[in-house]
């Protein structure tokens, strides 16, 4: 189940990026939410790349579980490393390098063959961009600056809703929530975003000599 729990938390997470990174299309949507998100868009989408902290929460009361962790992720057009205790997902587009810690083996799969490899780009080819936003009139915060919208997608999805808190004044993403179909909810917030690095070169992909005793398992 934990195993489970995380892919989907990375599924969702990868989502949320590409959807603030590629644009999205409103159906009956409150104008000003719909204002808002896209600005913020228009800013991710101007970045070269980024680094983004993150402290994510799993929760699912019903069955007792609240989970917390905390990492990073670097995004570049559809590559993307993501560093999360103990686990290290890397991804140049084509290939993806799953390495885990405890067991010390990285599993290698191709994004076009196997569906459950995710990139910003196979997302928005899974998902139907259609959204209703809408400014969640049930929030309130200290900082006049935030605002949340929740956005709910058309029927036959795999979540509910996803609820985003962005800064009005700053047009950044400060956090989101995705609601899943079992129950669980996914939270990241974003610490802190540093755009347009000078990454170093191999930063997307997985280079073996770093990890001398991992067990490689190409599922290719």
């Amino acid at each position: 189940m934990k195993n489970i729990n995380e892919k989907h938390a990375m599924r969702y997470y990868l989502l949320t990026i590409s959807l603030l990174i590629s644009g999205l299309i409103f159906a009956q949507s409150d104008k000003k939410a719909e204002e808002l998100l896209k600005a913020v868009i228009d800013k991710t989408a101007s970045y070269e790349n980024f680094k983004a902290e993150l402290s994510y929460t799993m929760v699912n009361k019903d069955m007792d579980i609240d989970e917390k962790k905390t990492g990073f992720i670097y995004v570049q057009g559809d590559s993307y490393r993501i560093e999360m205790e103990g686990q290290v997902i890397i991804s140049d587009a084509e290939t993806v390098w799953t390495y885990l810690e405890d067991s010390e083996e990285v599993m290698i799969s191709s994004v076009e063959d196997n569906e459950d490899n995710i990139s910003p780009t196979k997302i928005l080819t899974t998902y139907d961009q259609e959204f209703k936003a809408k400014f969640d009139s049930d929030k309130k915060y200290k900082n006049a600056d935030l605002k949340v919208i929740n956005l709910k997608p058309n029927e036959g999805k795999q979540f509910e809703k996803m609820s985003l808190t962005v800064n009005e004044k700053k047009k950044s993403l400060e956090s989101f929530s995705v609601y899943d179909k079992n129950g669980n909810v996914f939270t990241y917030y974003i610490i802190n975003l540093t755009p347009n690095l000078d990454l170093p070169e191999g930063t997307f992909v997985f280079n073996p000599s770093q990890y001398p005793d991992v067990d490689v398992i190409d599922m290719r």
